[in-house]
């Protein structure tokens, strides 16, 4: 059997795209080229891995084998090249970590700078989305390593507990809902104002579909840019917000802040590191998981 790296990596794109066109550009090389390539694998495995239709390309069992295959190969390599980089002076390895706001907005700047203090010849991109978001561009390797909170499909997924977060009411003293011990997210819609953060942060989304599922909406009195800019206006009347308890407790006490459970089942979450099941990881990635699960604890 001939083939090289350069027909795993086309046909790990074909998987993905299934496409041919696309998965040449991928690879850099001409459509014909690529054909060819994908004849020479199929006449080396005497079967056919893909089927030519209409509406584009379908891999047969012995194709959706190849893919697994051809990733597992890119994996270890990758694995390997990241290994080996601490001895080619100038090359750094980098993580590219996702994480929900409550991560990026807790804990995870700390730990992030005590890690990169620590490992200099180690960059990381890092990218803030909601959680069901990151949780599909792990398990495709989009990314290395995910922050979120929720229920997770564990399906093409290793999960990594971290801790327990809980979304909160915060309120001025003089709000109606302050003297409340807990309340049910339907029960502030109708009556209260929110302030909150723009339709791209990922707990500010969450709220509108759960408050969609029950047939309302958030009336937003403003959208502010961040939780401490969320914090201040609450405390002094400008609306309530919800927010995660962390952040809330950073400010009640210097602001006066009332804080209010949710009832609702779903406030409570636990926030959890996710990585793409079976994917053996460099070893600066696991460090760095090691680090942000003791930083989280």
């Amino acid at each position: 059997m001939h083939y090289d790296l350069t027909d795993l990596r086309l046909f790990f794109h074909v998987g993905e795209q299934l496409n041919l066109t696309r998965a040449a550009e991928k690879c850099f090389l001409s459509v014909p080229s690529a054909s060819l390539r994908i004849k020479q694998l199929e006449e080396s495995f005497q079967t056919p891995l893909m089927l030519r239709q209409a509406k584009g390309l379908q891999l047969t069992q012995a194709g959706e084998a190849m893919a697994n295959h051809a990733r597992l190969v890119l994996q270890q390599l990758e694995v390997m090249h990241a290994d080996l980089r601490p001895y080619a002076l100038g090359v750094k390895g980098r993580i590219r970590l996702q994480a929900n706001s409550t991560a990026t907005n807790t804990f995870l700047a700390k730990a992030l700078s005590a890690f990169l203090n620590d490992n200099p010849d180690i960059d990381i991109d890092l990218e803030e989305l909601p959680s069901r978001d990151i949780i599909t561009s792990v398990a495709k390797g989009a990314a290395d390593l995910g922050i979120v909170a929720g229920a997770v499909d564990a399906d093409k997924i290793d999960l990594i507990p971290l801790y327990a977060d809980e979304l909160v009411v915060i309120c001025h003293s003089s709000a109606p809902i302050a003297d409340k011990f807990s309340v049910k997210l339907s029960e502030t819609l109708d009556d209260y104002r929110f302030v909150g953060l723009n339709q791209f942060n990922s707990i500010q989304s969450f709220l509108d579909r759960k408050a969609q599922d029950i047939g309302k909406r958030v009336n937003l009195r403003i959208k502010v840019g961040n939780y401490e800019n969320v914090c201040q206006m609450a405390a002094v009347g400008v609306g309530i917000a919800i927010v995660p308890r962390a952040i809330a407790l950073g400010h009640v006490k210097s602001s006066g802040l009332r804080i209010i459970a949710l009832e609702d089942h779903w406030a409570r979450r636990q926030i959890s590191l996710v990585k793409q099941q079976q994917r053996l990881l460099p070893k600066f990635s696991e460090d760095l998981i090691h680090h942000l699960r003791f930083a989280a604890s």
